[in-house]
């Protein structure tokens, strides 16, 4: 029994996760973006949260409409927190108080159901240092945040190495990436060292 951990991040051009001032998916929404949210959050999955990003999340789904948030109820979700007090607000949530590290680990080796991560900047980029992501998605908004962007997942963060598995343009503008990341200098699962004279 094992299973899968995705890391899905919103980003503008020069890696941001969020700009001061600009509204959300800075302004850029199109019906081909939420039916990709739609297709995605419509799979089954575990939705594993920190506690900042879950606390937004719980106040968009009661506070906005769209299309995917159904779904988002309906997900089961974790969130690492060591504040927050169960009940947590939203159904379905449950908090875990250990490390987030060991506790992916052990779930990734002891569940089957995936588990998908959108936001969540310190704890993915955690996760991504620990080698625990298996798919990186990277939406790219067409936007330059400048001097207004913050929370930028990949800024400051560990060396990756990333295997392209699929790119698609939504809405003739903004750029979904699909990478399969690797530490730095680690060669990627199923792949063995190099004999002289390979190439």
């Amino acid at each position: 029994m094992s299973t899968t951990l995705t890391v899905d991040f919103f980003s503008t051009l020069d890696g941001y996760g969020m700009a001061e001032g600009w509204p959300g998916y800075w302004g850029k929404e199109g019906p081909e973006l939420i039916e990709d949210r739609v297709r995605t959050f419509g799979q089954e999955c575990v939705l594993v949260f920190g506690a900042t990003t879950f606390r937004e999340f719980r106040g968009f789904v009661q506070d906005y409409d769209e299309p995917y948030y159904d779904s988002l109820n309906e997900r089961q979700k974790i969130v690492f927190s060591r504040t927050l007090e169960e009940p947590l607000g939203w159904r379905n949530s449950t908090v875990l108080r250990e490390d987030a590290v060991t506790a992916i680990e052990r779930l990734k080796r002891t569940t089957d159901v995936p588990m998908r991560s959108h936001g969540s900047v310190t704890l993915n980029r955690a996760l991504l240092a620990a080698g625990l992501v298996d798919r990186l998605e990277v939406m790219v908004f067409p936007v330059v945040a400048g001097r207004a962007g913050g929370s930028a997942l990949l800024h400051g963060g560990a060396e990756l190495d990333l295997d392209l598995i699929e790119s698609t343009v939504l809405d003739g503008r903004t750029l979904k990436l699909v990478y399969a990341p690797h530490l730095h200098g680690e060669l990627p699962p199923g792949v063995g060292p190099k004999r002289r004279g390979e190439k």
